[in-house]
């Protein structure tokens, strides 16, 4: 099996309404199968989703995040989030419309048009993959597959890496639950995301500063139908979980509270009747002398 990747270079600066797929056509000769992953900053640029900070008033919450940083950018990460999943200030990690859980809820200044620009992530990346994979039928006569990638930080891991955030034209995930490996063991949970993969074999010849925004790879067999959004985890699963898991642990402090409770009346009990039984003893001129039993201690004045 041999996989070739190849970018797409000489693309000029993209604007909005831009024919991107032509763009590519001109300078990438695309076969039957072949796989062209595009940074998705094109795909916002040609879309005009860009936004000019100078238009934006911050609100007081975005100032109050910003912590040095342009509270203008702070206030369009928070309209573009759906939910704020963390903030460590100015640092913004945010669940999109989309269901991507990302830092800065997918806005970004780099690579952006012009200064105090950023740019936001496309309205829907599937829409934007099938857009461009038609386009290209008509115009390279090539059955192909799309993806739009972006470079997202993974949890527990330092660095990014680039995902897929859009597909057309390619099964997203490769199921491998059922078969066996070269030792006869059966695959019970494994689950390859092989867009994510591709997305980021082709960011090695993309680069961030390179100037290309797209790549050609040659030799991978993903056709197929599928979403970008069946490679999230399914967040209001993981939050009803989450749920769960919070309302057991309130469920066992309750118990446990019950339980000190409990214990802590017993002793008290336990102790005052200790107290009550006990024999007291009798002093001469502050001296012990003796111990009296119960009865002669209840008779004694």
């Amino acid at each position: 099996m041999t996989v070739s990747i190849t970018p797409v270079e000489g693309l000029p600066e993209i604007r909005e309404g831009d024919d991107l797929a032509a763009l590519i056509a001109e300078r990438a000769a695309l076969e039957n199968g072949d796989v062209l992953v595009v940074a998705q900053k094109v795909v916002s640029k040609a879309e005009g989703r860009v936004v000019r900070l100078a238009e934006v008033e911050p609100s007081e919450e975005a100032t109050n995040i910003a912590v040095g940083s342009d509270p203008r950018q702070l206030e369009v990460i928070l309209r573009e989030a759906a939910r704020i999943v963390r903030v460590r200030p100015p640092l913004v990690i945010a669940e999109t419309r989309h269901g991507f859980v990302c830092a800065s809820a997918g806005v970004d200044a780099s690579n952006a048009p012009e200064p105090d620009s950023v740019v936001l992530l496309p309205e829907d990346p599937d829409a934007s993959a099938a857009l461009l994979r038609d386009r290209l039928r008509q115009l390279a006569g090539a059955e192909v597959g799309v993806i739009v990638s972006d470079s997202f930080g993974r949890a527990w891991r330092q660095g990014t890496t680039d995902v897929a955030i859009g597909v057309a034209g390619i099964l997203p995930l490769l199921d491998l639950k059922g078969r066996r490996d070269p030792t006869g063991y059966e695959l019970h949970a494994t689950v390859i995301a092989i867009a994510d993969e591709l997305a980021s074999a082709a960011e090695l010849v993309m680069g961030k500063t390179a100037g290309v925004p797209a790549a050609v790879i040659r030799g991978v067999d993903a056709s197929g139908e599928g979403s970008a959004r069946e490679l999230e985890a399914d967040t209001e699963a993981v939050r009803e979980e989450r749920r769960g898991l919070l309302g057991d642990m309130h469920g066992m402090a309750d118990q446990l509270q019950e339980v000190a409770s409990a214990a802590a009346t017993r002793f008290t009990a336990t102790a005052a009747e200790d107290e009550a039984t006990a024999a007291p003893s009798i002093e001469h001129d502050g001296e012990p002398t003796g111990v009296l039993a119960p009865d002669e201690a209840a008779e004694r004045p």
